[in-house]
């Protein structure tokens, strides 16, 4: 049987596409790759140009060679890919307004944007009248597999995360009762007899089953041929980083159980072992299922005349569409601090001194800095005993971002709703969710209004507002998809304000409160910020 014809040499208009595909990928990993550094989940991502190259190149060498025939089909699933692919950028472009071009939710959607313009160029260059790159399982999972090597969005990472915490731990637990060993289960941790193993995220087995998919993804393309083999061992990829990573933490729990110190080499080790055994065990059942028969592949005539000029133009339109829209979101939502504009002085909003009041000024704020993205933070805490056993404490918190320092959806995500109840604090149901404190002679704008308890019994009201350029906007969930476009379209684009985040505690209901000329005092000063 004769091989079916060869790929055609690239044309001009061939080589600009695939010229403009190359160009994508290499932005793309451009922009993933401090995640690649800094995220070890992601590690395999380094591999990803070689190994698309890899896969593209034996696409075309192994084939099957499948060649797209003239026809409605292909021009509309292009048409599809194409608009899929604008409009996940866009997206993508608008939550980038919100949170970042870095953040976790922006790159995923990213990288099915990318896959969607891959995809369209394959349907571009399997032209059974081009026939440059055929459309087979090899070059679609070369497309597809730059969507593993993106950050999964924080909330699915999160829950993914925590199922494999809480699976790891209760099967190491079962196993340690099967070994006649005591043990007991608080969450993600182990008690033993003389000391205790916690299940931490990286130890979760979500970096090894990340990997592990990528890996029998890539096995499946450029080892096996048979579509049962290619299913067994992407279905076997996920099983068996979960069965290596069980084994992992089950060895370490034995060694704790034994007195050995596992910090260090032996956690280490043990983790750096798996992986290598669970890549080798990859491929060696990829090999095992390698079908030694190559693939027959049926001649067909290559038919006269060259891919029609509308498929073409359209992709190149709408390709120019995006690269425009990929200026107008650099340019909007690049950071544009004004200088020269004096940052304010937040201590002097907070009274250092009040008569009848004991006043507390931490100095451990600047721990926040980081992960608030801003060092112009400030706290102060009035206490007054009002009887034998009854006091009153009054807590003031002011952050300040300066024009384009963050964006609006990241300081909204650092709301008392965000971060109390981590630290120990159970949110109570309030029918005043938002509330307007009331003081005679001022006029204060809504905020929202929260009730927190603590295991000890201990309360407290809380009050926050989120001022930006000078007005106080409207509270939304900084966790939501749809909340985190609103804001990028309502703020996002917007460089020209700056923000404050204040925050007012009490063990005191408002009403309490309002006859204090400190209370006063304070909300006077914080009027003249936007409050």
């Amino acid at each position: 049987m004769n091989p079916a014809p060869a790929p055609a040499s690239l044309s001009a208009s061939s080589r600009a596409v695939c010229a403009l595909l190359l160009g994508l990928v290499a932005i793309y990993c451009v922009r993933l790759w401090p995640e690649w550094r800094s995220n070890p989940d992601l590690s395999h991502g380094f591999f990803a140009p070689l190994l698309f190259l890899l896969l593209v190149w034996e696409s075309r060498r192994q084939g099957p060679l499948r060649w797209l025939p003239a026809g409605r089909w292909p021009p509309l699933a292009l048409g599809g890919a194409l608009v899929l692919g604008f409009v996940l950028f866009a997206i993508a472009g608008l939550l980038a307004a919100s949170v970042a071009w870095s953040h976790a939710l922006v790159l995923f959607v990213l990288a099915c944007s990318l896959a969607c313009f891959l995809g369209a160029g394959l349907i571009l260059l399997a032209d059974e009248r081009a026939r440059i790159v055929p459309c087979n399982w090899i070059s679609v999972t070369a497309i597809l597999l730059w969507v593993l090597v993106a950050p999964l969005p924080t909330g699915t990472y999160a829950r993914l995360t925590l199922a494999l915490q809480g699976w790891v731990t209760g099967s190491v637990l079962h196993t340690l009762h099967l070994f006649g060993i005591p043990a007991r289960q608080h969450g993600n941790i182990i008690e033993l007899v003389r000391t205790t193993v916690g299940v931490e995220e990286a130890c979760s087995g979500i970096r090894s089953l990340l990997s592990c998919i990528y890996a029998g993804f890539f096995f499946a393309a450029w080892q096996v041929r048979r579509t049962g083999g290619r299913v067994a061992l992407i279905v076997a990829a996920p099983l068996l980083a979960l069965g290596m990573n069980f084994l992992r933490s089950l060895t370490l729990t034995l060694l704790v159980n034994s007195g050995t110190e596992i910090d260090g080499f032996w956690h280490d080790a043990t983790g750096f072992a798996i992986l290598g055994v669970t890549a080798v065990l990859l491929a060696g059942l990829a090999i095992l299922l390698e079908s030694k028969a190559p693939p027959a592949n049926t001649e067909s005539p290559v038919p006269p005349g060259l891919p029609p000029p509308g498929p073409r133009r359209f992709f190149w339109a709408t390709v120019s569409a995006t690269a425009a829209l990929g200026l107008f979101f650099f340019v909007s939502t690049r950071p544009a601090l004004r200088e020269g504009r004096a940052v304010p002085e937040l201590l002097t909003l907070l009274p250092a001194n009040a008569r009848g009041w004991q006043v507390v000024t931490p100095n451990d704020l600047y721990q926040f800095a980081d992960i608030l993205q801003t060092s112009h933070l400030v706290e102060r805490t009035y206490l007054r005993k009002t009887s034998d056993t009854d006091f009153i404490q009054f807590t003031v918190y002011v952050a300040y971002w300066a024009a384009g320092q963050a964006s609006v959806s990241r300081v909204a995500s650092h709301t008392p709703d965000a971060c109390w109840p981590g630290a120990g604090w159970t949110p109570h149901p309030l029918i005043d969710a938002q509330q307007a404190p009331k003081l005679p002679g001022i006029v204060v704008a809504a905020g929202e209004h929260r009730l927190f308890e603590n295991a000890n019994g201990y309360r407290q009201n809380v009050w926050f507002w989120h001022v930006y350029d000078g007005h106080v906007i409207s509270y939304r969930d900084p966790y939501s998809v749809p909340a985190l476009l609103r804001i990028a379209l309502q703020y996002g684009f917007h460089q020209q304000g700056d923000q404050f985040f204040i925050r007012i505690s009490s063990n005191k209901p408002w009403r309490e409160l309002t006859g204090e000329p400190l209370v006063r005092e304070i909300l006077t000063n914080l009027t003249t910020i936007g409050l």
